[in-house]
């Protein structure tokens, strides 16, 4: 039997996507979903949840804060009870916060550690009985911009730079134990991550300005193109490429 062969012969694969209420996550939902894939969309709204599960008999919504104590248990056996497996895990879920060294406090640095580093950890370490089994992959969302100096929002890009170290030793931890651990790093990519971050319209604009003028290609992306590298990277047909950190950024790491 061929690769593609024993690809057709699996049973649907099940995919939980934190974060899955908009943007990146709701994208990478509907791409898993038209592979047949069972998606389990994590979020903490339920409203944008429902928006992605919408016409995708193969979304479930799962409403849960991943920082809340107990929640990655939650969510496990919440896939456990229904699916009995899970092949991929998306740590997608983040939040951004700007400012320089002197402004940070501790209500500033806590949620950004918890929802972008901590978070994923305990999830993934929690999952990770269901994805040996299954032989499965972890994906870690992380930024490209976190691989150069970014002043004004260094902590942000620090979170996601340890989140990329993780993969790394990961991918190194879990190889003989059958489970492969990928990262993706968007560049400036239409989300609305930023929107609740009390931004002007000028400086939204001045922000976006900044990006272009960093990005080689010249234009922002959209969040299906990082979808397509999230499940081109865990399909099966890939299954020698793990530890890897891959740019979705239209140049901008490299320029």
């Amino acid at each position: 039997m061929n690769l593609d062969d024993s690809l057709t012969a699996r049973s649907p694969r099940v995919v939980v996507i934190t974060g899955a209420g908009t943007g990146i996550g709701r994208a990478a939902a509907h791409a898993f979903a038209a592979e047949g894939a069972h998606v389990i969309a994590v979020g903490r709204r339920a409203e944008p949840l429902a928006e992605t599960a919408a016409g995708h008999h193969r979304i479930t919504a799962l409403t849960a804060d991943i920082t809340a104590d107990g929640a990655a248990e939650h969510i496990v056996r919440t896939v456990a009870d229904a699916h009995g497996r899970l092949d991929v895990l998306v740590n997608n879920a983040g939040i951004v916060g700007s400012g320089n060294l002197g402004t940070y406090t501790r209500e500033t640095i806590d949620p950004l550690l918890a929802t972008n580093l901590i978070a994923p950890v305990l999830l993934t370490q929690t999952a990770l009985p269901l994805l040996e089994a299954a032989g499965g992959v972890v994906v870690n969302i992380t930024t490209s911009v976190g691989q150069r100096a970014w002043p004004g929002n260094s902590l942000y890009a620090a979170t996601k730079t340890a989140l990329e170290l993780l993969t790394r030793s990961w991918a190194v931890e879990l190889a003989q134990r059958g489970v492969r651990v990928v990262a993706i790093a968007p560049g400036a990519i239409t989300t609305p991550i930023a929107d609740h971050q009390g931004w002007t319209p000028e400086q939204h604009a001045a922000i976006r300005a900044w990006q272009l003028a960093h990005t080689p290609m010249g234009r922002i992306g959209a969040p299906e193109e990082v979808a397509w590298a999230i499940t081109t990277l865990t399909a099966p047909a890939a299954s020698f490429v793990t530890g890897v950190v891959l740019p979705v950024d239209g140049g901008a790491v490299v320029a």
